[in-house]
């Protein structure tokens, strides 16, 4: 902080002189016509003698008018250098005032409106941290300093989770998803240090937490492995494989977590004595399925990326906004096939079979988020009731 403060000092010496610079020139101007007042004095003094020696009868008329025209001279030629005199209406103890007033209220100001504990802030986070103790510290700084931050309040939560303080986490995402309105993935992460605080208990409030935040993304990862690991724990391994298998379906291909998630639905399905591969989850005979030939239309070929992301679901066309099933590709993987039943639902109790009509769509998003992309493709009026093939083209921007 040592050059703010110089740099400071440097900007008050400069407010000071423009405050001091009129004092001196005043005193200046007061000199200069001290000098003349002196001469006025100096010039009557003669005129006086003058007329003294012209009483005596020492100087005639035309020797007087001689003398007083050679005094004035004088006096014209002592005053010809100086500068009129000048007064100021706020006289000299209102600069002086003013200086010293200068300093003391840029300080107080300063201290009242200043940020000098966020500049300091900002500079040791220009330091890399050594370990994670420090790190945390600095975020717990970070949100004293800046408490309305979500992006900080949720940095602390990840940190606190890997230093194994799920309680601590919990008031730090709580804080995170109120100033940043509710976010799926903070959501998810809430509610996945809820559980861990209390001791992989399961609880009304975190089923809320992970529902509401799967109506926001239904591919909200920590949500879905989060309902997978309490499915498997309290036993229900059916359901942890559906969750989980849903998680796998929108891992990118290359993610480390698919072995493990793999794993897992592979001891659930042994645990819960469930046969078959993920593709016995498919829908029986007499399950409604809705087979969708997805593909790009040739005019987008050079607008998109073959890593961007391509979400199709299906949802109602008339009811909740949230998809009734979804499943995750790639733009290098059009053209494809996906097939959507009642096996893949969201939520049990939003399936296909339960609504006459929906609507299939295919989104592109470079973000990879499901609710909102770049390119679209809708159909309509497709029955939920009955099996069916489908072809769905994306050929139009997507707006909001």
């Amino acid at each position: 902080m040592i050059d703010f403060w110089i740099a400071a000092g440097l900007l008050l010496l400069l407010a000071l002189a423009f405050l001091l610079l009129p004092v001196l020139r005043g005193r200046r101007a007061q000199a200069e016509e001290d000098r003349t007042a002196l001469n006025v004095a100096l010039y009557e003094e003669r005129l006086a003698e003058l007329e003294a020696q012209r009483a005596a009868g020492t100087l005639d008329a035309e020797q007087l008018e001689a003398g007083r025209a050679e005094a004035a001279c004088e006096l014209l030629a002592d005053t010809a250098d100086g500068d009129a005199p000048r007064r100021s209406s706020l006289g000299k103890a209102v600069p002086l005032v003013a200086a010293l007033l200068v300093p003391l209220l840029g300080y107080g100001l300063y201290l009242h409106w200043g940020a000098s504990d966020k500049l300091e802030l900002a500079r040791r986070f220009a330091e890399q941290p050594k370990t994670l103790e420090e790190m945390t510290a600095r975020l717990e700084e970070a949100v004293k300093v800046q408490p309305e931050s979500a992006e900080g309040w949720y940095f602390l939560g990840r940190t606190y989770m890997a230093e194994e303080r799920p309680a601590d986490a919990v008031r730090a995402f709580e804080q995170a998803a109120r100033l940043a309105e509710r976010p799926p993935e903070i959501l998810g992460q809430w509610a996945q240090a809820l559980y861990f605080a209390e001791g992989k208990r399961w609880s009304p409030q975190m089923q809320a937490l992970t529902d509401e935040a799967l109506a926001g993304d239904p591919t909200d990862v920590t949500s879905l492995g989060l309902l997978g690991i309490a499915a498997f724990e309290a036993r229900r391994f059916s359901d942890a494989v559906g969750y989980w298998e849903r998680l796998v379906a929108i891992l990118p291909d290359g993610d480390p977590s698919r072995t493990a998630i793999l794993g897992g639905i592979a001891r659930a399905r042994e645990q819960g004595g469930i046969a078959g591969t993920p593709e016995s989850a498919k829908p029986a005979a007499g399950q409604v399925e809705l087979k969708i030939s997805v593909a790009l239309a040739p005019e987008l070929a050079d607008k998109v990326q073959p890593d961007d992301s391509v979400f199709v679901f299906a949802r109602a066309a008339s009811g909740p906004p949230m998809p009734l099933a979804v499943e995750r590709l790639r733009v290098a993987d059009l053209p494809a096939q996906v097939a959507l039943s009642d096996a893949d639902a969201m939520m049990p109790q939003l399936k296909l079979s339960n609504f006459a009509e929906v609507q299939l769509v295919a989104r592109v998003s470079r973000a990879g988020n499901p609710t909102a992309g770049d390119w679209v493709g809708r159909l309509d009026q497709v029955s939920g009731k009955a099996s069916g093939e489908y072809a769905l083209t994306i050929d139009r921007a997507d707006a909001p």
